[in-house]
């Protein structure tokens, strides 16, 4: 089983890049946080998990340490396999995922691309326990606010859209000052796109 990797970037797409180690390719499915800390220039280490689906190997990688943990916490619930688990970590930062947990917040977790209200209700009522108990690195630390994480989500989407960073920055900036507080990463990525249409 191969628990970690370190090498050089090779290749990105949406979700998943392919790393170099010593001359043989691994490609790993990464979440968007990951892909946009990454550097292309240098090694880079990765925590890994991993699938076997069938005949079938799968690799998944994470930068940080607790998100590896909540994605294989995530795989304990009911009807949520790894590539749903990493949709979701994709769409929400590990303190935060664990704080909606704690605290019940399924409208947060709904707000996810790809996660129901009885996935999140299933979400909460099976992993509560343990997300009390796991005490997250960094859990304590104060939570930015959702208008900043939503800013850098979707900045980060554009640029994997193909846009360069400073567009993005610029789009980001004006759809988030025009958006509800209750707003998605999906309905940021359309007006987005409205906008760079224009």
């Amino acid at each position: 089983m191969i628990a970690a990797l370190r090498g050089k970037v090779l290749f990105r797409g949406i979700n998943r890049l392919v790393l170099d180690v010593q001359g043989v390719g691994y490609d790993v499915a990464v979440t968007l946080s990951a892909l946009e800390s990454l550097q292309d220039n240098g090694d880079v280490f990765l925590h890994v998990y991993t699938a076997l689906r069938e005949n079938n190997l799968e690799l998944y990688g994470f930068v940080d340490r607790a998100e590896k943990l909540l994605f294989e916490m995530l795989l304990t619930v009911n009807g949520i396999g790894p590539r749903t688990a990493l949709t979701i970590l994709s769409g929400i930062s590990p303190t935060g995922f664990q704080k909606a947990i704690l605290e019940g917040n399924v409208h947060t977790l709904t707000s996810i691309p790809g996660v129901g209200r009885k996935s999140a209700e299933r979400m909460v009522l099976e992993l509560k326990q343990k997300v009390s108990k796991m005490g997250l690195p960094g859990a304590s630390a104060p939570e930015r606010s959702a208008a900043a994480t939503l800013h850098d989500d979707l900045i980060s989407s554009l640029v994997n859209l193909g846009y360069k960073e400073r567009i993005a920055t610029d789009v980001a900036q004006r759809v988030i000052q025009g958006a509800s507080p209750d707003a998605t990463l999906s309905q940021a990525v359309r007006v987005a796109l409205k906008e760079l249409m224009k």
